[in-house]
């Protein structure tokens, strides 16, 4: 009987061994999910799951997504296959660090590479007809697609699907033909607005922020929080040209903040998020400028003449910098940190700070537009944090005045033919408002509620600022037109969540009412 009990008990811990084996996470993952998102979650066809690529997602939605599937896309849900508990642990180890760091260097790179169409293959006319500088691109983040829209006719060109969760907003070729678009788990996309296809792709890094491209057309800048670096690209085929470390000074690897194209200065400014410095890289051939030192090293003094060598020029600042803004001749960039107590003017010329800013809660410098008020130019910021928009006055850089809004906002837009500006209230119970402030009063002037309940955001103007595009963000959203002189509402344009959207017009003459 002895004998048979303790078999008895062995069958039974081998039985909780093996249903205990199939609740491993790591192999339900395996069974599951490699295919599309790679055995070492480093994504595939698929994203990367990790915590890096996943912070936007929380789990309860992370839940919903592996139990039910995600609309619109090919991933199925697992309520059939997987039991609750199953399902918890796999999320649950979604969200857990990877044991060891992953790599993603040159080699990986470049074999990641698709061309779907070589350079020069496809016709250099448009396949319909429309003003091509009056495009917008509108990034529809429910069912990660991108529409391509007429901004005379108000009415969608193009749908095409795009990977995994763009960020950092798409950016343009000098003459728009070309629009490049970043995702959060690294891939850079050029897509061809003349022929409407997707021409080359590679994977720049596992967890990007954001990409810029030169003016001249000729390189894109990728910076990455994963691994920390800067990836630059040949803009024609996205071949890779060169991986930049990005080491501060005091020897350790950081993420990159932001990284923009500085069109007058033909170079690219980026910010670490983890070292204070700021970094200024020459996509052109320098002239020698009055005050202007590249410095590379303590007391090097370097100038730069001749073809671009892309070189990193460091400016020491005082704190990191999460984002930043420039002047309209970009010789002077507005920074914060994330507590928002950071607030500098560096002056690009000489890597000097030449002013603090008194920036409340956490700016958002990223969104950030200019006017003309009273004879000077002053620029305005939303706020993350705060129940307001900074007005600076962008000679003294003082404070000119704090508008009052409905609550925290994150996308604020204007054109140079209204005289209003745009403003949501997007982190905030407001969230279904926006709100317009005159750029002649400095004074809230009206709020609209495009969808009362449901959340506003990101303006974009047509190319004569005749009319206003909202963003209604929501799974059966919409984009809601408006005319900009009397805000009555002219048309709403179905949309899945659609997040940004961007006037071709508007974006390669770096209008000053939109963020660059």
């Amino acid at each position: 009987m002895k004998a048979l009990l303790a078999g008895l008990g062995l069958v039974l811990v081998m039985a909780g061994a093996a249903q205990a084996a199939d609740l491993a996470p790591q192999k339900v993952y395996q069974q599951n999910c490699a295919t599309c998102h790679g055995a070492d979650r480093l994504g595939g066809m698929g994203p990367a799951l990790m915590p890096e690529s996943l912070e936007r997602i929380k789990k309860p939605e992370a839940l919903k997504v592996v139990t039910h599937g995600r609309v619109a896309t090919q991933m199925p849900g697992f309520q059939d296959q997987l039991s609750p508990e199953q399902v918890q642990a796999l999320v649950d180890y979604l969200y857990t660090p990877v044991a060891e760091a992953p790599r993603w260097d040159a080699e990986e790179i470049r074999a990641s590479r698709v061309v779907h169409h070589a350079p020069g293959s496809l016709p250099n006319t448009p396949t319909f007809k429309a003003d091509l500088q009056n495009l917008f691109v509108v990034v529809e983040t429910g069912d990660h697609h991108a529409t391509i829209l007429d901004g005379d006719r108000l009415e969608p060109v193009h749908r095409c699907k795009t990977r995994f969760a763009l960020h950092g907003g798409p950016k343009f070729s000098p003459e728009g033909r070309y629009v490049y678009f970043a995702s959060r788990d690294g891939w850079i996309s050029k897509f061809d607005i003349y022929n409407l296809k997707t021409v080359a792709e590679i994977r720049a890094g596992l967890n990007t922020r954001n990409l810029a491209v030169s003016d001249d057309g000729k390189y894109v800048l990728v910076g990455n929080y994963l691994p920390g670096n800067l990836v630059l690209l040949d803009a024609e085929d996205l071949s890779l040209m060169k991986v930049i470390s990005t080491k501060g000074l005091d020897g350790k690897v950081s993420r990159v903040s932001a990284v923009y194209q500085a069109a007058p200065r033909k170079s690219f400014v980026v910010a670490l998020k983890d070292a204070p410095e700021v970094w200024e890289i020459p996509y052109g051939a320098t002239p020698k400028q009055k005050g202007w030192v590249h410095d590379y090293g303590p007391n090097s003094g370097e100038m730069l003449v001749g073809p671009p060598s892309f070189k990193v020029r460091r400016i020491q600042v005082a704190d990191t910098l999460d984002d930043f803004f420039f002047d309209q001749a970009y010789r002077h960039l507005m920074g914060a940190g994330r507590d928002g107590k950071n607030g500098m003017v560096l002056d690009l010329d000489t890597g000097l700070p030449i002013s603090s800013l008194d920036l409340p809660g956490m700016p958002h410098l990223g969104s950030g537009i200019t006017w003309e008020y009273e004879g000077k130019s002053v620029m305005a910021t939303p706020n993350l944090k705060e129940s307001l928009v900074s007005i600076i006055d962008m000679k003294t850089w003082k404070t000119v005045k704090q508008v009052k809004t409905l609550g925290p906002g994150f996308f604020m837009r204007s054109h140079e033919n209204t005289p209003y500006a745009w403003t949501d209230a997007m982190m905030s119970p407001q969230r279904d408002a926006m709100v317009l402030i005159d750029k002649r009063t400095l004074e809230v002037a009206k709020v609209l509620r495009p969808s009362p309940g449901k959340p506003a955001s990101h303006v974009e103007f047509t190319r004569d600022g005749k009319y206003a595009l909202v963003s209604i963000w929501e799974q059966d959203g919409a984009l809601v037109v408006y005319d900009s002189a009397t805000f009555q509402e002219v048309k709403r344009i179905p949309m899945c969540k659609p997040s940004g959207k961007y006037n071709v017009y508007n974006k390669t003459t770096r209008s000053s009412g939109t963020s660059h």
